[in-house]
């Protein structure tokens, strides 16, 4: 032995983690990577390649008896969660929005909602298929079912649940951990109370859970397969089934994106070692790169696209979403379609006006007064066309001017300086401004906008509006210095006040019809103080003058302003809510979340406590143990060249990492919380518990191993049927009650 060296042999790592091989282990020798899997084979065979061990594709390898205990945990988790599946028969929670959506998918109403589509369009085929005509309006919780075909609707996150299960055991398997583990696992999805009552009703977090679980293991599997061959068919199957999984679980809820920053963590790591690896040459990582590229980037995003393609494609009637849109948009709408008009806008012409900010609402009155201030008639804003939203436009330097008199003179161009009066149609009365607090904004720098008058009224200068033109058309030239229908951006400026008319996103009570307030403010926000004329019509103008109509917006046009106001609606859900929480209280199973009560029975949503805290104490003894040999690696000690040390390492490391990029970044979020948002780091969190039992029975004897497992089943199986009246809605009693409430915020009741 003197005088020789003996190299260790690097530790192996499980399957479907990024760094969990050696490189030299990992990638074949460049000379041969032009080969294809027969020719390697053939090559491995004549000893040209170094041999490699036989493996199952994505590195599972299951005897034959785990596909029947695979079955057997299938066939438990149906019973479990379909269990009472029709009961209540009644609305739950958020299936007064989740119902409400797939009733506008089948009646084609076009609506705005936080969420992408695919959950909402699984559901809706499930309704549709079983005949549901749309015509329920899931108006309120506890409002019985009628002719609504809710258990088949209940029966898409039903099933997506069940199959949660064993994507749960295969993923533990190809992290190549034992089977006793798996199983573990397995059941402990089955048994969590919460994902259980979650998958019972119709809401996103079912099919979102799935999703999740589904890339997890769709990239355990494309790992595995790249440590040993690269670009097969296999390989290459794997991947694209990850980039369409990622595509999926972002289409439910954009809670995805945590799923992709995990999988996009991984492959940034898989590229790092590329990298570092000299045998790989650059033209071969750069063929890593483009195929992850396609798969993970690519592909992903054009089934997230398609996903609003569909939703497009069927939503395209107007519906109460349609306020929250551009003009531009609302204009591809059947029912919100508009004829072509007058592009010229002269004195005496016939205008709807519409606001450019808070989207887009026409100026509007109606034949009722504000019950205070000045108790002349209201003035708001209001989102959909109405015959109350025409007004004439009329010169305000002739005072002796009637509505009769413009229309034997020459035309009079609108032009920025001018002074004009607006005449309500409908009502005969002048757009109007006095030094008088509006009803809801009440500030010194606000006054009040009516409408004020009477047929033959001449007016007085309160009813006096100078037009500011503020941006034109850079394609119509006319357009920046007279006034052009939906060219020209304009303010009002009231002429004695200087205050500008103005609008914002403050609504109006029950007696202005929750309508947008309008004011004239003296201190106005620009983007909220700009107008553009829609329609215009003119007795003196021949029919072939200029007409001009809203531009179509392509497919893109409208996805990308989908989104933002997807996004600006779901940043804007600040509200309180009863059972909100925030992100500290969800590993600690602080509270729950009321979905329903009627009878002494209600459904609670609420944690299995054995799994939720022992998922929660895994997390924090990972850190603690992870920081402990960081420290021991720091004096001196080999910790991180032990086989077992690095395998596990990886494996809690990389099921730590999805669960922190699935919680943390709520904390980032002001927005309304709930227990449920958890879900998808709760799902880590069971795996990282499990891969720590794994761990810690490591060295015991199969037998032992299995008691372990079963006292910890038990205990599970005990809790959740504790507490499962709270899950299927059951009545119980109120000592039951009172028993079951083990902590004071736990906030159900008998």
């Amino acid at each position: 032995m003197s005088g020789t060296v003996r190299a260790r042999r690097p530790a192996s790592p499980p399957p479907g983690l990024p760094h969990a091989a050696p490189t030299s282990q990992r990638f074949p020798h460049p000379r041969h990577d032009h080969l294809d899997a027969d020719a390697r084979k053939e090559a491995a065979s004549r000893g040209l390649l170094p041999s490699r061990r036989t493996h199952a594709s994505g590195g599972l390898n299951l005897v034959p008896a785990e596909w029947k205990v695979l079955v057997v945990i299938v066939l438990l988790a149906c019973i479990v969660r379909l269990f009472r599946l029709s009961q209540p028969n009644s609305v739950v929670f958020d299936e007064v929005h989740f119902g409400k959506f797939a009733s506008k998918y089948i009646k084609s109403e076009y609506f705005v909602d936080v969420h992408p589509p695919l959950a909402k369009l699984l559901i809706t085929l499930a309704g549709f298929v079983f005949g549901y005509d749309g015509h329920f309006d899931f108006k309120d919780i506890a409002k019985v079912y009628d002719h609504v075909p809710y258990v088949a609707m209940r029966m898409v996150p039903a099933t997506l649940g069940i199959a949660t299960v064993p994507l749960a055991y295969l993923t533990l398997r190809a992290l190549d951990c034992r089977a006793t583990t798996a199983l573990l696992a397995s059941l402990f999805i089955i048994f969590e109370n919460g994902m259980a009552t979650q998958s019972r009703y119709i809401l996103l977090d079912s099919p979102l859970i799935f999703f999740t679980a589904l890339t997890v293991f769709f990239w355990t599997c494309f790992t595995n397969e790249d440590k040993h061959e690269q670009f097969t068919d296999s390989w290459w199957t794997w991947l694209a089934l990850t980039g369409l999984s990622l595509g999926a679980v972002v289409s439910c809820k954009w809670v995805g994106l945590f799923t992709i920053a995990t999988v996009g963590f991984g492959t940034i790591a898989q590229l790092w070692i590329l990298l570092g690896d000299l045998r790989v040459t650059p033209r071969l990582w750069v063929r890593h790169f483009m195929a992850r590229a396609l798969c993970l980037i690519v592909i992903p995003v054009l089934f997230y696209m398609f996903m609003f393609w569909l939703h497009f494609l069927i939503l395209s009637n107007s519906g109460d979403g349609d306020g929250f849109m551009s003009s531009e948009f609302q204009h591809t709408l059947r029912g919100r379609q508009m004829a072509d008009t007058f592009a010229d806008v002269a004195i005496g012409s016939e205008i709807s006006i519409r606001h450019v900010n808070t989207q887009g609402g026409y100026l509007h009155s109606h034949p009722h007064n504000y019950p205070g201030g000045s108790h002349q008639q209201q003035v708001t804003l209001y989102p959909h066309r109405d015959s109350n939203n025409d007004w004439r436009i009329l010169n305000a330097t002739h005072d002796s001017e009637s509505d009769i008199e413009w229309t034997s003179k020459p035309l009079t161009y609108v032009t920025s300086g001018m002074r004009v009066k607006l005449r309500h149609i409908s009502t005969d009365k002048c757009l109007h401004s006095h030094d008088m607090r509006p009803p809801v904004s009440d500030v010194d720098f606000q006054n009040e906008v009516s409408c004020y008058g009477m047929p033959n009224f001449a007016g007085d200068a309160n009813d006096d509006w100078v037009v500011e033109i503020e941006k034109g058309d850079r394609r119509d030239r006319e357009s920046t210095h007279r006034l052009r229908t939906l060219r020209t951006q304009f303010r009002l400026r009231h002429a004695l006040s200087g205050c500008y008319l103005f609008s914002h996103k403050v609504k109006l009570p029950e007696w202005g019809f929750e309508q947008q307030e309008v004011t004239c403010n003296k201190n106005a926000v620009r983007a909220n103080s700009l107008w553009f004329v829609e329609t215009a019509f003119h007795p003196n103008l021949p029919q072939d003058a200029p007409k001009v109509n809203y531009r179509l917006p392509g497919f893109l046009s409208k996805f990308l302003e989908l989104q933002q106001v997807m996004w600006t609606t779901n940043a804007g859900l600040t509200d309180r809510h009863m059972f909100d929480s925030r992100p500290d209280a969800w590993p600690r199973l602080r509270r729950g979340i009321n979905f329903w009560v009627k009878d002494h029975s209600q459904v609670y949503l609420i944690g299995n406590p054995l799994i939720w805290w022992l998922s929660t104490a895994a997390v924090l003894s990972y850190i603690a143990v992870r920081g402990f040999l960081i420290l021991r690696a720091k004096r001196g000690y080999k910790d991180f060249e032990n086989t077992k040390v690095v395998k596990y390492d990886a494996l809690c490391g990389f099921l730590f990492l999805g669960w922190g990029l699935h919680y943390f970044p709520f904390y980032l979020m002001s927005r309304q919380l709930f227990l449920h948002h958890y879900f998808p780091a709760l799902y880590f969190a069971i795996l990282l518990s499990c891969g720590v039992f794994d761990l810690v029975t490591s060295t015991l004897r199969p037998r032992p191993r299995l008691y372990i497992a079963t006292f910890l089943l038990v205990l599970a199986i005990w809790n959740f049927v504790y507490f499962s009246p709270l899950a299927y809605g059951s009545r119980w009693t109120r000592a039951d009650c009172e028993h079951a409430r083990w902590l004071k915020t736990w906030d159900f009741a008998w």
